[in-house]
Order: C-alpha cells, then structure tokens, then sequence
C-alpha cells in the first residue's frame, strides 16, 4: 500500500463522508507521477509523498509535523531524514485511524471536529526518534496500519532539511549503495596534490544505474550529506530568505524563496536578494569549499593544494535518474611540507650572488659578531623586482619591492641576528647579489641616478657616429662605455634578454671598448654626461652599454641602447 498525498485538511473531509465503511484514498499512478514531475506541489504541503524526497525548511525553536497514512498492516517502510546545515530532532509516531462511522451503523457521521481533534490531540506510539545532523534512518519491512506523524525541530538555527518515504523500499532505491568498504582511501601525498581512491557503488557496478562521483574539499570538517555542501556552498544567507511562519501563500512561491525547482545537486542554487515576503540579509563572503564531479571514475588526484595544509574530502555518489545522493565515509589528509630552505650565512661587508627560481624564496641569516648601532642592507636586482622582508630577532622590519640597486640602513642592536626573506619574480627566474655590513663607510655598490635610460641625440647622428647622454650622481665614480653591432632585425624583446644588470665589463669582448671616465656633479641637476661614438659603419645598427663601477669593484649597467647610424650623409 501507498503513502497519501492529498493534504490534511482533505483527510479530515473525506473521514467523515457517508455511513458506509470507506478507505483512504489510494494513489492515482498517473496524477502522482505528474505531481512527482511538479515538486513546488508539496512544497507547502504537510503530507509527505510516496517514494519522493522533499526539501523544506525549519526555523529555529519552530516544530514542524509531517502525515502519511499506511492503509494495511504488514506494509513495509522506510523513512529518510537528511540534515542539511544543522542538527534535528525527529521523531516518528503512529496513530490508530480514526472509526470511520460511529452510532452502530445508523449512518450518523461524527462531527468533524470531534474527529479533527482524534487526529491531532492523541500522541499516538513512538516508533523512532533521533537527535543529530547525521542521515538517519528508519526501516521496517512490516508495519501496521496507521496515521504516521513526522515531528521536526531545530534548536540551534534556521536550517534546511530533506525527507523521503515509501512503501516500496525494495523496489524503489533510490539512493545509491554504497560498498561493503565505504571509505575513501588516500593513495598518494604530495606537497601541492593528494590523490583519492573509492570503490565503486553497487548500484552503478551490479545494477547498471547511472551513478556520478562528486567530491568536495575543505579545510574545515568533513560534511554528512550533499545538501550540507549546498547549503555552505551558497554565498548569501538563503535560509533567511524563507517566508515567514504564518503567512499564508501558494506551493509555488516557494521558488522566490530560495527553493530550488528541482532537485538537481550538480547545480548551484539561485537564491533572490529579496521577495515580497524573505527578511534583508547582507552578503556572506565566499568559503574556501571546493566540489567538482568527475563522471563515474573511482580514482582522482586534487591539485593546486598549499602545503603543510589539513584538507577534508569526502565524495559522494550521485544517481544521475534521482539526483539523490549517498555520503561515503569521508578522510582527510595534510600536504607534505615545502622542502626545508637552507639557510645561507652573510659575511659583513662581502657581496653574496643569490639565484631564485620563478615564484620561489631564499632565506639568508645576518649575525654580526660585534655590537653595531646601525646595519645596512644593500640589494641589487639583476633581472625583475624581487621582494625583501627583513626581520630583527623576529621582529618585521622592513618589506619592500626592489628594482636596480637599493639600499636600506636599519637600527642595530646588540647582539641581534637578522633573517632577510628573498622572494623571486612570477615572471621568471631572479638573480641579485646581496650585502649586509655593520660599517656605514663600507658601500660596495655604487650609488645610480633614478632614470638610467640612455639618450641618444638623433640630430647628431652621422654616418659613422652617434652622440649620447646619461645621466650621473654626486659620487665621483667611474663609467665604461662599450658598442656591439647588431643585425638590423635586432629587436626589444633581444634586448630585454639581454638586461642582466649583474654581468660587468669583464664579461665583454675588448674590441667592444669605447672608453672609460670618471664623473660626478655636486649640483644633481647638471649630473649628466655626453659622450660621442665614433669609427662607426654607415646604415649600421649598434647596442650600446654603459657601466658604472663602484669603489668595491661591483658594476651596474645602464638600460640598453638600440642606435642606428645614418645611410647616407
């Protein structure tokens, strides 16, 4: 026998009707399969449909009753009750029907309210009860006949909640199996992937059905049910979207609530900002919970993990023909570490060559054996910016993005050690050269003016020669200027290969020497300097390089100069 769909107050019409014993009605296959297709049909409803899961909705401290009627003793059933994102209490109940005439057969029919209040007064036999957020269950292959009574409450916040029931639980199976070993294993662990194994669902395996396999990843807990992850995955509060308690409206308005129109889990839930009846809620920020399905596979690897991290996964199997799910027992895991970083050792006043790869660090320790009032940090960039961070004994104290050369001087402190972090380029790989001393007076890199462009005067430009400019600082230090000739399709993107400012003079051919000068200006608005190239070919093109080279011997290079000679003169 089947579960009664017609609403109650129906029930209560129709007990009453005629003095002949009468039957609840059955169901009509065909209206029931077209309502089944339209589930905005219960949504409203207090009576819980034979053989589909509904959705709806508790608000806290607020109890909620469900009907069905089992019209024959010796029926099998199950019930089904899923939490979605809060703990319930529930409670399953039977009731004897009430007479169906009174008065010996006179025909007489008992007023309808006495026999509203034998329905709704009589607390009938309590068949199973539960407190949790677990998918719980209860099942009986023979049970008698009855009025059966749901009872819901959620203490603790507004919640969603799923229910499915039926008389044909053999037959109907719904939800998908899961194996006789239900657990999730963790085949292989590395610092950014994991990678998961299951057995498959019977239900796929042994009876053919369509099953999919959806797992979530999180760094919170692992999750009970499918319509948990829905819930947390939703980026507004759509439980307050709800309506009201009280207010009367139509089953199908349950779609401007939050109410999904079907109960499709492989897609996101729309929810409305506001209705006519839902409560103004602001935005909740985006979780950090992840799902995907990935077909009927039973192996899989999650990358673009962090390291060092504790993930949750759980899966679950999907019937793709119900779009009802079964939880497996979920695992977690924690990535392995990043490889330990070695730490490099500076020597006060001694340059130190660093090479970072893409996106990658370098960590260098400074410990001054003497006491110092002052430390000076000097960094050179060979190729991109790269970050530094400097701390004192763990304590930040400096964070900045460095270009060129840079120099950052710091309070000291006795006895104090300083842990410099390099952070390379998402570009490419980083080169820079590093130094750390105790000495103000000790400066190894020479100082550079901001703009270290090379000018070249076009008007100037002869058949062998070219004349250009660059500009200087206050200290007197010496320049080299070297000429390369080049093809004529000699491009920026060559030249910007090319942009090493770490490779000296000593890495150039002699033949490419122009000449080498001291120069300097205490007025910084007149430090600059011209210089004209000669013994150049006509309708040539050349790259041209100036050095500057400090008093510790350490050079920079100015930016690259493409120049071209004239033709014809």
């Amino acid at each position: 026998m089947l579960l009664l769909r017609c609403p109650l107050p129906l029930l209560l019409l129709l007990l009453p009707l005629g003095s002949r014993p009468q039957k609840l009605p059955t169901r009509d296959e065909e209206l029931f399969q077209m309502q089944i297709r339209d589930k905005a049909f219960f949504h409203d409803s207090s009576v819980i449909p034979d053989g589909a899961e509904i959705s709806s909705y508790l608000f806290r401290d607020t109890p909620k009753r469900y009907f069905f009627v089992v019209e024959e003793d010796n029926t099998p059933l199950a019930v089904t009750v899923t939490p979605c994102d809060a703990p319930l209490e529930w409670k399953l109940s039977v009731q004897e029907l009430p007479e169906e005439a009174s008065g010996e057969g006179s025909g007489d029919p008992e007023p309808l309210e006495q026999q509203k209040q034998q329905i709704t007064n009589e607390e009938g036999t309590e068949l199973f009860s539960y407190k949790g957020n677990d998918v719980e269950y209860f099942v009986s292959s023979s049970s008698p006949s009855g009025l059966y009574q749901l009872d819901l409450l959620s203490t603790e916040k507004d919640t969603h909640f799923k229910v499915y029931a039926t008389t044909t639980p053999e037959s109907d199976q719904p939800y998908p199996e899961l194996p006789y070993d239900p657990r999730i294993d963790v085949t292989s662990l590395g610092r950014t992937t994991v990678t998961l194994a299951w057995k498959p669902s019977p239900t796929a395996s042994l009876l053919g059905q369509p099953i999919q396999y959806c797992i979530v990843i999180n760094k919170e807990h692992n999750f009970k049910s499918l319509c948990a992850v829905e819930a947390k995955l939703s980026s507004d509060d759509a439980f307050m979207m709800a309506p009201k308690p009280g207010l009367d409206f139509s089953p199908f308005d349950f779609a401007h609530f939050g109410f999904p129109a079907d109960n499709n889990s492989g897609k996101e839930r729309g929810f409305l900002k506001s209705s006519k009846f839902g409560r103004q809620t602001s935005p909740k920020p985006r979780v950090d919970l992840h799902r995907v399905c990935i077909g009927n596979k039973n192996i899989f690897t999650v990358s673009d993990l962090k390291p060092d991290t504790q993930y949750y996964f759980d899966m679950f199997a999907v019937n793709t023909n119900t779009n009802m799910s079964t939880a497996y027992v979920g695992t977690f895991a924690r990535t392995k570490e990043e490889a330990k970083q070695k730490t490099v050792e500076l020597k006060d006043g001694k340059v130190t060559d660093v090479f970072i790869k893409r996106k990658g660090a370098k960590f260098l320790r400074f410990a001054p054996v003497s006491s110092h009032q002052k430390v000076t940090f000097s960094v050179h960039s060979c190729l991109d910016a790269v970050q530094i961070q400097v701390r004192r004994d763990g304590k930040l104290l400096l964070s900045q993005s460095v270009e060129g050369v840079r120099q950052f001087q710091l309070r000291g402190k006795a006895k104090a050690k300083y842990l410099v972090r390099l952070k390379g380029s998402k570009k490419g790989a980083s080169m820079l050269k590093i130094l750390a001393t105790t000495r103000p007076n000790k400066q190894s890199f020479p100082s550079l003016p901001e703009d270290t462009r090379i000018k070249a005067f076009d008007k100037l430009r002869t058949c062998s020669s070219v004349t250009v400019a660059w500009l200087g600082t206050q200290e007197r230090n010496k320049f080299c200027i070297y000429k390369r000739e080049v093809d004529d399709n000699y491009n920026e993107e060559q030249k910007k290969r090319e942009q090493n400012q770490c490779l000296g003079p000593d890495t150039r051919k002699k033949s490419e020497k122009v000449l080498c000068k001291y120069f300097h200006s205490q007025n910084i608005q007149k430090a600059v300097t011209t210089e004209t190239i000669r013994g150049l070919q006509p309708g040539k093109s050349y790259l041209l390089d100036v050095y500057v080279i400090g008093h510790g011997g350490h050079s920079v290079k100015y930016q690259s100069k493409l120049v071209k000679t004239r033709k014809f003169c």
